[in-house]
């Protein structure tokens, strides 16, 4: 009877565990712009698995070109400026998201209308790549529930 008390509570202690932590993508959605001409905008989220990394580039096949960016604030004024490689610590999250680090994605294709899912490749510099559908929304629509 002890036995199988013990065997019980193993089991239950090992689903509560999720193992290492993955290097993974969640979270994405891509705004686009009110002007076919601007820049859409992409956010999500990094999750940093058992090694420290970087996250090098994001590419689209519906994108002339993709920049990493981040916004801030200087002198009550709003700026924002390309970033290099952003680090990815190992367990951490880093949230790309609203008035901070973003995509954005110039010259992109008009016919992508509100809805329509991207494949957005995420590479870092572990030679990982990670490819992650994210839903289109126009430019003044609330951010897709997570």
């Amino acid at each position: 009877m002890r036995r199988s008390w013990v065997l019980v509570a193993a089991l239950a202690l090992g689903a509560c565990s999720d193992g290492p932590p993955k290097l993974s993508v969640d979270k994405a959605y891509i705004r686009l712009a009110a002007v076919p001409s601007r820049p859409a905008v992409a956010y999500f989220t990094i999750h940093g698995g058992t090694a420290d990394t970087a996250l090098i580039a994001v590419s689209s096949e519906v994108s002339v070109k993709n920049e990493l960016h981040e916004s801030m604030q200087s002198g009550g004024l709003s700026a924002m400026k390309p970033v290099g490689d952003v680090p990815i610590r190992s367990g951490s999250t880093v949230v790309f998201a609203p008035g901070g680090k973003h995509l954005m994605l110039f010259d992109m294709n008009p016919g992508i209308k509100p809805g329509r899912a991207v494949t957005l490749t995420f590479t870092f510099a572990n030679n990982q790549r990670i490819a992650f559908d994210a839903p289109t929304i126009a430019a003044g629509a609330p951010a897709p529930a997570p």
